[in-house]
Parts: structure tokens; sequence; C-alpha cells
């Protein structure tokens, strides 16, 4: 059955960074790409067309939360995801293999599935790879993720082995469960599991690639390990992924980690940092973090980042958003959320155009340089308006 789902490699540097195009039935999606997180059907402070404005091309959705509220039938009802919340461009589902790992001792993992009591009421419920794919079908997202086991770090090796095979039989379930009338119109991911075993990743890797599913994962990551383990692991485990299919990097992570990320293969992202930092005060700017709460900004003129081009950074000072910040006012909570996430979808664009223009090395250097000097913040940052 032939589908509208590929992936066209258009340029990739001797390190192996590459710039793609992963064509859906909703539309183009370039690659690198982040993705801004709207677990619960909504990226948090932000309207749709407040994220078209800043070209986000894709959002994730993600089948734990929305199963429990409002649910996956209920929302079926009003049309899919899609016209629930008034997005038309592709979305991505995340299969709650996170979310159920994070439930600790609310969750029983067995063979079938996983059964879990609800954080919202205490009501018992199973979440099986024939039920995610379900939940997924019903939400009518773009791109589907399959069920999988996230293990915890740290873990012993035995138990990441049996992890990784359940995780691979799951994936088979996943795609039997398919029903043939969706295969045109939603896509499957594979996640790549195994710790942070080499050997494992690479059976798990090969396990999937067999299956030649529309696109693949890597799971397992930024989930407390140390950042030099997490970086070894990116060094080798994108090529273990097909080179024609786009390679997507789970929940990670900080600018910084972004751009090691692509320099290794990857194509695409989430993270809810961007709009849990600004929640939180801290902003993301080109010459490092900005903790905006701190009474170094209360009286600071400037613009956030000289070199946005943002509508937080066209308008607003430092000290209007430090007040904000303080006095807890919603608007504060909507500029900063909206500057972080143009931020991460912007850095995404520079590195298309710098692996386009076959510049991305150096674009790579030019970053850490800027990123890791605190002691720009302050100088040329300008005023707003």
């Amino acid at each position: 059955m032939s589908t509208p789902f590929s992936f066209e490699l258009l340029a990739e540097d001797a390190c192996g960074a590459r710039r793609g195009r992963f064509h859906t039935s909703r539309g183009v999606i370039e690659t690198p790409q982040f993705m801004p997180v709207g677990t619960s059907a909504t990226v948090k402070a932000m309207t749709t067309g407040e994220l078209k404005a800043m070209d986000a091309q894709i959002i994730l959705g993600n089948v734990y939360h929305l199963y429990l509220r409002p649910g996956h039938e209920r929302i079926a009802k009003f049309g899919g995801l899609h016209k629930f919340m008034n997005w038309d461009r592709p979305i991505l589902t995340d299969s709650g293999g996170f979310q159920v790992f994070s439930l600790g001792e609310l969750r029983k993992i067995t063979e079938e599935g996983v059964t879990f009591r609800s954080h919202i009421d205490g009501s018992k419920h199973l979440l099986s790879p024939e039920k995610v794919i379900e939940i997924q079908e019903a939400l009518g997202s773009d791109i589907m993720m399959q069920f999988d086991e996230c293990p915890p770090y740290p873990a012993k090796r035995d138990y990441v082995a049996k992890s990784m095979e359940m995780s691979v039989r799951w994936a088979e379930r996943c795609q039997k469960a398919r029903r043939d009338d969706r295969r045109t119109t939603q896509a499957l991911f594979g996640i790549v599991q195994g710790g942070m075993h080499q050997d494992l990743r690479q059976q798990s890797a090969q396990a999937l690639a067999e299956m030649d599913l529309e696109g693949y994962a890597l799971g397992g990551l930024s989930v407390g390990e140390p950042k030099e383990l997490m970086k070894e692991v990116l060094s080798y485990a994108p090529a273990l992924l097909p080179r024609h299919k786009p390679r997507y990097l789970m929940g990670v992570g900080k600018p910084e980690d972004l751009v090691m990320a692509v320099s290794e293969g990857i194509d695409m992202f989430d993270c809810v940092m961007p709009t849990r930092n600004a929640r939180n005060g801290q902003l993301f700017t080109h010459t490092g973090p900005v903790n905006i709460k701190q009474a170094r900004y209360r009286d600071d003129e400037n613009r956030l980042d000289s070199e946005c081009s943002c509508e937080t950074c066209q308008n607003y000072s430092r000290a209007y958003l430090h007040h904000l910040f303080r006095q807890r006012e919603i608007l504060g909570l909507r500029l900063m959320t909206l500057h972080n996430l143009h931020f991460y979808l912007n850095l995404m664009s520079r590195m298309r155009t710098a692996l386009e223009l076959g510049q991305f090395q150096q674009f790579k250097e030019d970053f850490y340089h800027s990123y890791s000097n605190p002691s720009r913040a302050n100088k040329n940052s300008g005023s707003p308006g």
C-alpha cells in the first residue's frame, strides 16, 4: 500500500549532520525540527495562531494524558485532535511509555502491557500496544509512536536487555494492530531502547529496521544519566538507524544538546524545557540562559535578546519581564513562553540554513562560543521598541 510518507535528504555534512524533509499528508516537516510539546492538546500559554506565526511545523501530544482526560473517544467525536485544538499542521503523539515509567509504584509492567492507576482519580487502567494504537488512531495524529518501556537509569544490564526485547515485541504488536485504512494518513515510528549499552542499542535498532517503519526514535535518554554518557550514546546511536528515514531524539533537551545531537545526525526533537523553564523565569538567549527573576534585572531597560525578532524581544524590556514574573502576571508567562519557543524554532531554522550552505561546523563553533560566554549577555543588547 502506497503512503504519502517519505523522507528526503537535502544536505549532509562530513560529520553526519543532516538537512532533510519529511512529507506527511498534512504538510512537510523541514528537518532538523523542534516539536513544541502540547501534552494535553495545548502548548501551554500559546494559541495555535501564535505557534504558526513562529513557524512551528509540528507539535506533540501525549497518549497517556489525552486518554485519561478528556478521553480519546470524546476527541474522536470532535473529528480528531486537529479539529479539537484547531491545528491543521502535523501532530506527533507520544505513546505514553515515559509517563507510565514516571508513575513508579503506581504501575505494573507485564508482557501484556502496563497496568496503572490514574494520577487524576486513582482509577485502574491497562495500556497495551494494541490499546495505544487504538487511542492514537482515534486521535488522528500524523505520527504515532510505538508503545515501549523506558528503563530507568541506573538499571542492571539484564533488566535493560529484557526491557529492550519486550519493547521490540511491542513494536511488532503495534504494527500488526494498525488499521489498513489509516496507514496512508498515520505514520508509525519505532523507538530504539537499550539503555547505555551499545550492543543492546544495536540489537534494538536492527530489529526495528527490519519492520520498515516510517521513522525511528531514540528513547531512554535524558532519564537521569550524566551528560557525558548521553553524548557517548549519541556518538554512535543515530548511525544505527536507517539513513533514509527520519531520526527522532525523544525528550532532549537544552539548546546546546540540540546542536550537539544535530551534529550527530538527529532530525527531530521535543522537550518541555522551553515552556516549563519560561514559567519558572528561565529564558534562553544567544549568550546563554537568563534567570529573569534575579534582582539584577529589575532596572534593566535592555531587550531580552538583541538577536531575537520575537514580539517579546522587540517590544518589552528585561525590567518589565522581571516585574511581570514577580507579580505572577499571566502576560509575563505568555511573553516568556513565546520567546523561548521562538528561540528554539529559530535555532532549528539557523541550523537548517547552515547545513544548506555547507557551513554547519562553523555554525556549531560560533554557537558554542556565544552561548557559553555570559560576559556578553549585557553587551549590545539594545532597547526594545
